[in-house]
């Protein structure tokens, strides 16, 4: 299963059907239209469209990272293709096939090939969303070599929108760049994550607050992706033009009034790495972090937000405790607010020792915070790492604040719900009452963890934006 897609239909009765898109791309296997479905989101799904004289093979239209939206009224739309889009109206019964009277649309009917503008540089990673009476194509994009200050790289999603569900398109912009671009204590623009990926996702409202999800490579590889989310705005204007700012890449996900730095952070949620480090990869459930690996000498690893107002609960010492793994070398490890650099506005506050006599299975370090108590708001915290020669210091395990102990414990940073009234059961004398298809549709990624009126560092080449946090 590569780069899938769900999606919800109702009956005339209300009753639910959901439909998987797996993208099976077995080899020679005649079943890149594979398509599933069950009455539970969760499964378990079974193959709908078996061709009839062959049950190895499937029927269908759809190709490589398919993607289905229904509209409104129970019209259906596929959308699919690598490096080149194609997109159709499909068949309700099927959900597969073209319907009667359509046909695939190719980027030269919908715009995409160029002749707007060499801006759309489709890639893959169709995903479809309705935002109000507008219709909005996320996809994964191929950006020139110099554009942003960077190499040319298809590790960014960006967006369309247009009137129908088939365009004609108009080019909207980048919603993420997976490298995390950023600038350095120079003003150069340098990637604070894997300078080269794939990512794939797309955008969603929940509770009035619209969501940008997405994954991101992690383990210096290509395949190994940790899903993410940052809160965005999304706005459309009375003339028609959807305005969606670019997300910044921050370790708070839905968090977005920042993270609470008196509670247990695992390393792997790090959104600032350079010098080296990376995000190691794991498959063990009952593990909720990552590590943050490969930190040498120059290593810079970071977080952004954590918000200081939030409860501290019985940590109130100006202490901050680091779990990490020490690799036989001395060094340093100094803890910097806002910035990691102070000549571009960070600050020192505090700093930890490593030696090389440390227990190499693991150690808690703990360094006294200047003024903990005296931090106020929402701030940005990197850890840099000095040491001698170019071999590996450490490892980063986790970190909390107000302390010398890092646990998953709840001490009180979280306020207790308040009880419920006891309801007023008495009867009362007055007695109560009790499109053929909907929409509701994700793909690709989701996960765990905005701001709260302070100017905040957007990505590089953009204005102010958004947040994200690591899924375990």
């Amino acid at each position: 299963m590569f780069a899938p897609d769900v999606v919800e239909t109702k009956d005339e009765n209300g009753n639910k059907t959901y439909y998987l898109y797996p993208n099976n791309q077995s080899s020679g296997s005649g079943r890149t239209g594979m398509i599933a479905k069950s009455t539970s989101p969760q499964g378990p799904f079974e193959v709908c469209n078996w061709k009839d004289e062959n049950h190895t093979s499937t029927d269908g239209i759809l190709g490589f990272d398919p993607a289905a939206f229904v509209d409104d009224d129970g019209r259906v739309y596929g959308y699919w293709g690598f490096q080149s889009s194609n997109m159709a109206e499909l068949d309700p019964e099927t959900m597969c096939t073209l319907k009667e009277g359509s046909k695939i649309l190719t980027e030269k009917d919908t715009g995409i090939d160029g002749s707007n503008g060499d801006n759309f540089r489709f890639f893959e990673a169709s995903s479809m969303r309705k935002v109000k009476d507008k219709y909005v194509f996320v996809y994964s994009r191929n950006t020139k070599d110099g554009e942003f200050g960077l190499g040319a790289s298809n590790y960014t999603l960006a967006y369309a929108y247009g009137d129908t569900p088939l365009g004609p398109w108009t080019y909207g912009g980048t919603l993420v760049d997976g490298r995390a671009r950023e600038t350095d204590q120079k003003g150069k623009v340098i990637c604070s994550q894997m300078s080269y990926g794939n990512t794939h996702g797309s955008i969603l409202e929940i509770n009035g607050q619209w969501y940008l999800f997405y994954h991101r490579c992690i383990n210096n590889d290509m395949y190994s992706r940790q899903a993410t989310v940052e809160a965005i705005d999304v706005n459309v204007t009375e003339d028609g033009e959807v305005q969606i700012k670019e997300a910044e890449v921050t370790s708070q996900g839905f968090e977005i009034n920042g993270l609470n730095p008196f509670k247990k952070q695992t390393a792997g949620s790090a959104c600032f790495m350079t010098g080296g480090p990376n995000i190691k990869a794991h498959y063990d459930t009952s593990n909720p972090g990552s590590d943050v690996v490969n930190i040498k000498n120059g290593s810079i690893v970071g977080y952004k937000y954590f918000n200081f107002d939030l409860g501290k609960g019985t940590r109130d010492k100006d202490i901050l405790a680091v779990n990490l793994v020490p690799k036989g070398k001395d060094g340093t490890v100094t803890i910097m607010l806002d910035r990691p650099w102070e000549s571009d506005g960070g600050t020192e506050i505090g700093s930890i020792d490593i030696s090389a006599s440390d227990d190499p299975e693991g150690v808690l370090k703990t360094a006294e915070i200047d003024s903990l108590s005296s931090i106020e708001g929402k701030h940005a915290l990197y850890f840099v790492f000095k040491s001698s020669g170019s071999s590996v210091l450490c490892e980063l395990n986790s970190f909390q604040f107000g302390d010398s102990t890092v646990t998953d414990k709840d001490e009180g940073q979280d306020k207790k719900p308040e009880e419920s009234p006891v309801p007023d059961v008495t009867p009362s004398s007055s007695g109560s009452g009790s499109g053929k298809y909907g929409h509701a549709i994700t793909s690709s990624p989701v996960t765990d963890r905005s701001s709260s009126g302070e100017t905040v560092r957007g990505p590089v080449g953009s204005g102010k934006s958004t947040h994200s946090r690591e899924l375990s």
